[in-house]
């Protein structure tokens, strides 16, 4: 038996689809079987409660490598190293895993997430050979390669870009793309953003790049990235979306039965769903203007909505109690015969139903990939991360979605007093593009 080790990032955007291309390894050759070594994060991401709600399947097996807490905690000390030396400290026990099965199979490679890029030192150990499993878009990786080059081969000063209001050719787009809509951490002179391209330039170390997409959506990008010579092969193998109708592991059957339910007394494309990940959240003041324009739209809704963490920390949000405490007065009651409210949301069961006519959402890789499967339209609102780059990559790039807006961020460490607040205006027009399109 031919042993695969994938070593993922424990996020959910990250290790969720990497368990599904995993599934298809195994469902294409029955002498592979595949170990994933999960190293759990200081922070509950809800990944361990996500991989005990898997069914099991023979030949795919969850190995926890976590590091006792106290070790594990102490690695925060340093904000900026964090997750390098958190991934780092764990390569001992890589170490020693690998050598304890090839006592009894065959170790055929290693397949990395995208930040695990010093487990390559390890595979070169076992002279095994390492690919990255790359979560995100060809566009996005065309990007960050691109800056790689910029920063560690041509010395350029990248941070000029920060606040500017440049827009830049960059070989895997087909527009300029302005910097504002560009990952804060591509741009920085921080310690954390160097270690971020030092990984990235890892890259060229592994026998290729796996990409989560496919060809038909990103012709352009991945044709940009085959004509380089300075890139590994590019394997697209997307769209790896887990398009089960199962039960999310975050809901009980009584909740995605009343919201199917509900979903099931819709006409067809009559109503916009929004839902913003598993880090999305607003707060009051941003949430009463998304309630008006709801009201004043006309259009039915599903509305996934959550309590935000205190100010400053990072965590995931929680579920309301009561949705009166932060909704405009009467809100409920005025739209109780056209919307409905919930907390976490089954996705890929609600995208799936013929009455979602539109989808609002965080625009992450894998929403983004569900969303195209289903033929529901997007309207964009990014928060954090790549997506500011996804929703211009939808809306100006392919022509797939409308923007409510394209360069809006989350402020997850409360350092700023202000924080933007769209307008009732500028989602309603946003809600009027979209659902023209159902």
């Amino acid at each position: 038996m031919k042993e695969l080790i994938f070593i993922p990032l424990a996020g959910l955007g990250h290790i969720v689809s990497a368990i599904e291309f995993a599934k298809q390894i195994l469902n294409r050759d029955e002498n592979f079987s595949i170990s994933f070594l999960i190293m759990e994060l200081p922070l509950d991401y809800g990944v361990h409660n996500f991989i005990q709600s898997l069914t099991s399947q023979p030949r795919l097996k969850f190995i926890d490598i976590s590091l006792d807490e106290k070790t594990s905690s102490g690695f925060l000390n340093n904000h900026e190293t964090f997750l390098y030396n958190f991934i780092d400290g764990h390569k001992s026990l890589v170490r020693e895993y690998v050598h304890n099965i090839c006592k009894t199979s065959s170790c055929y490679g290693f397949i990395l997430d995208m930040f695990c890029t010093s487990m390559i030192d390890i595979a070169n150990e076992f002279n095994v050979p390492s690919y990255i499993y790359f979560a995100s878009n060809a566009s996005f990786l065309g990007l960050c390669l691109h800056f790689e080059t910029l920063r560690n081969e041509q010395h350029s000063d990248t941070s000029r870009y920060m606040n500017s209001n440049e827009a830049l050719s960059i070989p895997s787009f087909k527009n300029l793309c302005p910097t504002k809509v560009l990952p804060k951490h591509l741009l920085d002179s921080r310690l954390a953003s160097t270690l971020f391209f030092d990984g990235i330039c890892r890259f060229k170390e592994t026998k290729g790049i796996i990409v989560n997409t496919f060809f038909e959506l990103e012709s352009f990008s991945l044709q940009a990235l085959s004509d380089s010579k300075m890139v590994p092969k590019i394997y697209p193998v997307g769209p790896v979306v887990s398009f089960e109708k199962s039960s999310h592991f975050r809901n009980n059957s009584l909740e995605i039965e009343s919201i199917i339910k509900w979903l099931d007394d819709q006409q067809d494309s009559s109503v916009v769903f929004l839902c913003f990940g598993s880090m999305g959240s607003f707060e009051a003041e941003q949430i009463k203007e998304i309630a008006t324009a709801l009201e004043h739209c006309g259009h039915r809704f599903l509305w996934s909505l959550r309590k935000s963490p205190p100010k400053g920390k990072v965590d995931i949000p929680t579920s309301y109690n009561n949705y009166e405490e932060v909704l405009p007065k009467g809100f409920l009651e005025r739209t109780k015969e056209r919307g409905k409210i919930i907390g976490w949301a089954p996705q890929v069961t609600i995208l799936s139903h013929p009455s979602i006519g539109g989808f609002v959402s965080h625009c992450g890789w894998n929403s983004i990939l569900e969303s195209v499967h289903f033929g529901v339209p997007i309207a964009t609102w990014p928060l954090y991360a790549e997506q500011q780059m996804n929703a211009f990559l939808l809306v100006k790039e392919l022509g797939l979605g409308e923007e409510i807006k394209l360069d809006y961020v989350v402020d997850f460490e409360g350092k700023n007093n202000q924080v933007d607040i769209v307008s009732t205006q500028e989602i309603g027009s946003g809600l009027l593009k979209l659902m023209v399109k159902s």
